[in-house]
């Protein structure tokens, strides 16, 4: 039986698991759109379609598949640019969908045609893949062209275009292929390596797992807590993978930001890398706290991309596939020879925990504004235990990395990009990911949370369990900080101060959310249980103090080193 093109679409797209949507449906999309609600997908339309772009990236990263986002012809699909770059440097599988005008008006010698430019040679620099469905009988070959590429190596976006008239046309098609039928899956590594890895894991005796953002972005937590408990060694957490694997909580620790990790690396003589790209945040594995030791350490990297093996550092035993297929190849051929514990980890494990009740208890209290290491203090305190954690901003997102009192198994936020403002739209996008039910917490600074500000009617109109922490201390925070280093106190600080007559609790309640405000350190806890409990999306207005917000951010002198090879 023939199918129209956007029926076809949304079949290709179900063959591979994805049944959610995300943009502002025009006429190139009316049709798809209508029926993919008909089918029972989850269709979200936010209010600017680089939200769009950044809720599916965070579908994607919650769920381990790709994730789709569509952009109408013309500033639609300009307004998808952002996330595009974001999700390429991120390295999320996210699906851009781009309508354009019929192919006679692009080809006519014609000057102010509306809503038209070229656009797929504007992104091929963004994105894995850049196509167009020119013919219907090329929707199968493109699409899945398009999926192969997202989830090939190192996984990352596509775009993909079709002209208004193509949309409608029909195919006769026989039923969409299963994944494995057209590109691989589940690769897993050769027996040979495996084996020479695990040889060297019995061989270790001060070994650590160093688990980065793509082992929570594949979902691999399981396999990798089966794998962490054979070797029973400290799990050193990368910038981007803040996340906490169940039943591994006590001996994860953040790599350059606790005493515990930084022992636990210099010590080590056998490092196992999964999910990490070994970027500049940890020094590409050679530099600063791994300089030491660095002759006698052994490097086992888990990649997926075999063009990403000793690039940043010299690779001893390189595993080549997708890391939820090679975890389990370590684990079975370690499972029967579990390491002892590593004989330092009870110790670094105490030393930790005392590490975050030391900064729960100094951070300074009984301030008004509030210091923005307490407001941290109290709000990840009040994290729930089964919730997600979404954060942004500059400042707030520093001391966040020192003072934070919570282990979420969740954390979302953009580490490699640095793109500010994701973060609201990542927490509607995880939201939906996960069904709507698990309570979500965004802790962000103020000038990043107006980037896409908007979408708390998303967020109101889905009925989300979001819970909103914004430090405000009305300036890009960071950068105040910046001017104060640079030039001195007391200088200009050009273009960094906006109004202090901003509220945006009251913002918030525009958009049919709840509001509260807060000056004081003892009402931020009451503040964020009053926003759970009102059944809507709340935002906790938190006034910060700009001077300890752009002056004694924590750990400066660490994070500064990500920069590793040039001042900026």
């Amino acid at each position: 039986m023939p199918v129209k093109v956007y029926e076809r679409l949304l079949d290709l797209f179900e063959a591979e698991g994805i049944t959610t949507i995300f943009g502002i449906p025009d006429p190139n999309f009316v049709h798809l759109f209508h029926l993919a609600d008909e089918r029972g997908w989850t269709v979200v339309a936010p209010h600017h379609e680089e939200s769009a772009g950044f809720m599916a990236e965070a579908v994607s990263r919650m769920t381990g598949r790709p994730a789709l986002c569509i952009g109408t012809l013309g500033p639609g699909v300009a307004n998808l640019a952002g996330a595009m770059m974001c999700a390429k440097v991120e390295n999320s599988p996210v699906i851009f969908l781009g309508g354009q005008r019929a192919r006679v008006t692009e080809q006519r010698v014609r000057r102010g045609r509306i809503q038209f430019v070229k656009q797929s040679g504007l992104f091929e620099p963004s994105v894995k893949y850049a196509a167009s469905i020119e013919y219907a009988d090329q929707t199968d070959e493109i699409i899945r062209e398009g999926l192969r590429r997202a989830l090939t190596g190192t996984p990352g976006p596509v775009y993909i275009e079709y002209p208004s008239h193509v949309i409608q046309e029909e195919l006769d098609v026989p039923p969409a292929l299963p994944p494995e039928a057209y590109r691989l899956v589940g690769q897993t590594a050769g027996p040979d390596r495996v084996a020479q890895a695990a040889e060297a894991i019995r061989a270790a005796e001060e070994p650590v797992l160093l688990v980065g953002h793509g082992v929570h972005t594949a979902r691999a937590g399981a396999q990798v807590k089966a794998l962490a408990d054979l070797m029973a060694c400290p799990v050193i957490q990368t910038s981007g993978g803040t996340s906490y694997i169940k039943g591994l909580e006590d001996r994860t620790f953040p790599y350059g930001f606790s005493p515990s990790a930084i022992d636990a690396v210099v010590r080590s003589d056998l490092c196992l890398a999964l999910g990490t790209e070994l970027g500049e945040p940890v020094h590409y594995g050679r530099g600063r706290h791994w300089a030491d030791n660095e002759a006698d350490r052994t490097w086992i990297l888990v990649e997926q991309d075999p063009a990403a093996i000793g690039v940043n550092r010299p690779i001893d035993v390189p595993l080549v596939g997708d890391l939820r297929a090679v975890v389990p190849q370590l684990t079975e051929a370690l499972k029967d020879s579990p390491r002892d514990p590593s004989p330092r980890l009870d110790e670094w494990i105490k030393q930790d925990a005392a590490r975050l009740a030391e900064l729960a208890g100094t951070a300074p209290s009984g301030m008004s504004p509030v210091h923005p290491a307490r407001l941290i203090v109290e709000a990840t305190r009040a994290f729930p235990a089964d919730g997600i954690m979404v954060r942004d901003g500059g400042a707030t997102t520093i001391f966040g990395w020192t003072y934070s009192q919570a282990k979420p198994h969740d954390v979302m936020w953009n580490q490699n990009f640095g793109h500010l403002g994701t973060g609201l739209p990542y927490a509607i996008g995880a939201s939906v990911a996960e069904g709507r039910t698990r309570p979500l917490m965004l802790i962000t600074g103020d000038s990043s949370f107006q980037f896409q500000i908007a979408e708390l009617e998303t967020a109101a109109r889905l009925g989300l369990p979001l819970v909103c922490v914004v430090a405000v201390d009305y300036a890009w925070g960071l950068e105040v900080g910046v001017y104060k280093r640079t030039f001195g106190q007391g200088s200009r600080e050009t273009a960094v101060h906006w109004s202090t007559d901003t509220r945006l609790d009251k913002v918030a309640e525009g958009f049919g959310c709840h509001g509260e405000y807060v000056e004081r350190d003892e009402d931020i806890a009451p503040a964020i249980k009053r926003a759970y409990s009102s059944g809507r999306p709340g935002v906790v207005h938190v006034a910060v103090d700009p001077k300890a917000n752009s002056e004694e951010m924590p750990s400066y002198a660490e994070f500064r080193t990500w920069y590793a090879e040039g001042m900026q």
